[in-house]
């Protein structure tokens, strides 16, 4: 029912707002979410679903993880249904530069909800064990990102992201 609901969605003519509150929606009352998809004992992200119009990601972020500044290119939504999760999110100081600055955060706990546009470039850093569907306006699998490490663009196709996530779960 939750993919189908995230796919009709999608095809809304603002898609974003109509993720938003099917979002809003299942983790205002998430303990059906934390039972499907729980929060541990691996830091992962799982794809659920990916199309053309959607993609749909369960995030399991370990306690004290990060990901570094790190772009979608595409519109997204974050819904938390276990423990937080804190954002950091930055510009571009320079049209067409690499260099960024911290602009604004924001920390999401259990029911909240985020929207990013496809230009946002965040951090996300977790301080206890969480779970977030975390969903995007297209195929995310295909886009090429960027992520910036130690303040360098680089290009990332997904690799270094699983790495972290692998890092985190061989450092407990």
């Amino acid at each position: 029912m939750l993919l189908s609901d995230l796919t009709d969605a999608a095809t809304e003519s603002t898609p974003l707002l109509a993720v938003r509150d099917v979002l809003t929606r299942v983790v205002s009352s998430p303990a059906w979410l934390q039972d499907a998809l729980p929060a541990g004992p691996r830091a992962e992200l799982v794809p659920l679903l990916v199309s053309p119009t959607i993609s749909v990601f369960k995030a399991v972020w370990a306690e004290g993880m990060s990901v570094p500044p790190h772009d979608h290119l595409l519109w997204g939504a974050i819904g938390v249904y276990a423990g937080r999760e804190d954002n950091e999110y930055f510009r571009r100081v320079e049209p067409g530069s690499s260099a960024l600055e911290s602009v604004s955060g924001r920390s999401l706990a259990v029911g909240d909800v985020s929207l990013m546009g496809d230009d946002l470039i965040h951090a996300v850093s977790a301080p206890v064990w969480t779970g977030a569907l975390h969903v995007y306006g297209g195929d995310f699998l295909a886009k090429q990102r960027s992520m910036w490490v130690d303040g360098v663009e680089e290009p990332s196709d997904g690799t270094q992201t699983q790495a972290i996530f692998e890092a985190a779960n061989a450092g407990r």
